[in-house]
């Protein structure tokens, strides 16, 4: 009898070597080598052990203080907006509105679209003098700025960009958790005399939690690691000033520098995981303590 409950238990887990094989071929291998790669100097063909110096010589770039802060800037506005707006959607298109479907459909559907093809056409759409954004606001007696040629203004227009693409998988994650709360909860609430603020304070907001929590998180992660929208709307300019840490890293494999762009990956991976630990903590154990 034991051994037959043995050979069950080791039975099962063949099941998981071809998942393991593949985590090992594509994740774990990549992973270490690029731990080793960090510490070269190499080329296609060769390498050349350095040590720390490629760390040492991507710290000392003038431009990684911008684009640290930078980084956790744009995570911090992009993930905030994400949450707030889808949550405020999720709301209204789980209510009784007529046109909830379409208008799901409709938010969704930049989400499908390629990011390089948004970042181009965004980038036309912002141009100081030809773009459609500034024209439509010279209708209206207003002179639009130079959206993405503006130190103050273009991380912030690359971010709201950011927003409405990504907005639509917030907005289904929002709603999966809304429509998971049993609705008599709702129902007793509406008999105790609660109006629409109490269902959404004292029910939606607490009892929407871990889906909260999951958008939080992923939107956030995102921000960090945010590279393509960026680069195809300003290229990280004018000058440094949206110049996140994945460009910078981008700018080095443009040189040739490949050790060092490998140690800015490096660090970038220890940066994600430096805030994302702790926050996945912080809101689980919010969730908990709820």
């Amino acid at each position: 009898m034991n051994v037959n409950v043995s050979y069950a238990k080791s039975y099962s887990y063949w099941f998981l070597l071809p998942a393991a094989l593949i985590y090992g071929l594509f994740f774990l291998v990549p992973t270490l080598a690029s731990f080793y790669f960090s510490l070269t100097r190499w080329t296609l063909t060769e390498s050349y052990f350095t040590g720390l110096d490629n760390f040492i010589m991507f710290f000392s770039e003038s431009s990684l203080n911008i684009g640290l802060v930078n980084t956790v800037i744009y995570a911090v506005l992009t993930a905030g907006l994400k949450v707030v707006v889808g949550f405020l959607l999720a709301v209204m298109l789980t209510s009784e509105l007529r046109t909830k479907h379409l208008l799901r459909s409709i938010i969704f559907f930049p989400t499908l679209i390629s990011t390089i093809a948004v970042g181009i056409t965004f980038s036309n759409l912002f141009h100081p003098t030809m773009g459609a954004i500034n024209n439509l606001l010279l209708q209206v007696g207003i002179e639009g700025p130079d959206w993405l040629g503006d130190v103050k203004l273009a991380l912030l227009s690359v971010a709201l960009v950011d927003v409405w693409k990504g907005v639509g998988i917030a907005l289904v994650i929002f709603i999966a958790g809304i429509l998971a709360i049993p609705q008599h909860y709702y129902e007793a609430l509406a008999i105790d005399g609660g109006n629409a603020w109490h269902k959404f304070s004292n029910l939606t907001v607490p009892l929407a939690r871990p889906a909260l929590n999951s958008v939080i998180l992923l939107a956030f992660i995102g921000g960090l690691r945010s590279f393509d929208l960026v680069w195809t709307m300003t290229g990280g300019g004018p000058g440094f000033t949206t110049d996140l840490v994945a460009s910078i890293i981008y700018k080095q494999y443009q040189g040739g520098f490949y050790g060092l762009a490998t140690a800015g990956n490096v660090i970038l991976v220890i940066l994600v995981s430096a805030l994302a630990f702790p926050l996945f903590r912080f809101l689980s154990k919010a969730e908990v303590d709820l």
